[in-house]
């Protein structure tokens, strides 16, 4: 069993899975998503759970430097509800997300030298990776998180 880390921005979510043991997050894909017309990509959600066996979610929160909450926390907690109303077996966490974005970045930019062009086509599945690794650094093996 395996989690899914989500990074929810306003265009796409960054979708990252871990290894069936829980120590590495990797890479999956950027689902795009809609929030002005309600579009979240769910149903794609559904068959990578189906796809990967999810055994749980972990979803970035964007909280700000001082702690705050601003809207975007929100819109992580309202995907977070919508996770939860079509997976209600599957349960759903959240993860301060505080500069994986600047991490991805340093990291698609420094150590892989990757244009500006092409990052925008992975920094959220890079970000999603980031958030998932750091809930499972956190937490230590699947099998301790799920409990």
């Amino acid at each position: 069993m395996r989690l899914l880390g989500l990074d929810v921005g306003s265009k796409t979510v960054g979708i990252a899975v871990s290894d069936p043991l829980g120590w590495t997050a990797q890479a999956v894909e950027i689902i795009p998503i809609n929030e002005d017309e309600e579009i979240f990509g769910i149903d794609r959600v559904a068959e990578i759970v189906k796809q990967r066996q999810v055994a749980g979610f972990v979803v970035g929160l964007p909280k700000n430097m001082n702690n705050t909450e601003g809207p975007r926390v929100e819109a992580s907690h309202h995907y977070g509800e919508l996770l939860k109303k079509r997976f209600p077996s599957i349960p759903v966490d959240f993860q301060d997300e505080r500069l994986t974005t600047v991490e991805a970045h340093r990291m698609l930019v420094e150590e892989a030298d990757i244009s500006r062009a092409k990052q925008k086509k992975v920094i959220d599945e890079v970000a999603a990776t980031f958030i998932l690794q750091s809930y499972l650094d956190r937490h230590g093996k699947l099998v301790q998180v799920l409990k």
